[in-house]
């Protein structure tokens, strides 16, 4: 069974157990819309069908693909500010960008080795972008999927540019892995960090009203 399809099988299980209900209530999404989509995703996967046969052939696959996409336009039209939409937005590109370019530098074909194999870098790569140029657990998702289906257009239109009838498959084979590899090491990322955070302000917060209630408990055995 691919990694992909088995991370989200994970996922469905914490989901469904309720392990995952803090994460999800920052993306603003219930836990019914979370198994759909994730469902979406796994059966997606074994859908593909041909969108173009000249100037080039493109396969889309429908879970490495049309979901992910679907999923980012939806997430994006929902989110709580503007603020957000345009930080989901540019956290795409970035994050589209930073795969284009490492794809330039690691040959995207596996490798014997399935520690070495590149889709896991990449996945690994748009993750941590994702994060940081998102920095919300929604828009890190978004940034995380998206950047790979970005950088594999924008691969596919340096093909058309060049002349090159190669061809394509969104969202395919390996590709679909990478994507929810990527978007999920990115909601990953977002939630740790964040509820480290977010626990240390705590900790500050109640160390400076503890200060105020007792000005002199700083200074307790000091003397």
């Amino acid at each position: 069974m691919p990694v992909g399809s088995i991370a989200l099988l994970i996922a469905i299980v914490l989901v469904y157990f309720g392990l995952a209900h803090r994460v999800l209530d920052r993306m603003r999404l219930t836990d019914r819309q979370a198994l759909l989509i994730l469902l979406a995703l796994i059966v997606g996967s074994f859908i593909d069908f041909t969108l173009l046969t000249r100037p080039i052939e493109l396969m889309v696959n429908v879970g490495g693909a049309i979901v992910p996409i679907a999923l980012a336009v939806w997430l994006l039209a929902t989110a709580d500010s503007p603020t957000e939409k345009v930080r989901g937005t540019v956290a795409i590109f970035v994050t589209g960008a930073a795969i284009y370019a490492l794809a330039k530098i690691i040959p995207p074909e596996p490798t014997d080795n399935p520690f070495l194999d590149p889709s896991y870098v990449f996945a690994g790569v748009a993750g941590v972008v994702g994060y940081l140029s998102g920095r919300s657990r929604r828009s890190a998702f978004i940034a995380g999927m998206m950047g790979i289906v970005l950088a594999d257009l924008a691969q596919m239109t340096e093909n058309l540019i060049a002349g090159i009838a190669a061809r394509t498959w969104l969202g395919g084979a390996g590709v679909f892995d990478t994507v929810i590899l990527a978007g999920l090491l990115a909601v990953v990322l977002a939630e740790v960090v964040g509820e480290t955070a977010e626990r240390l302000v705590r900790t500050g917060e109640e160390r400076s009203e503890a200060s105020r209630r007792d000005p002199n408990r700083e200074g307790d055995g000091t003397s």
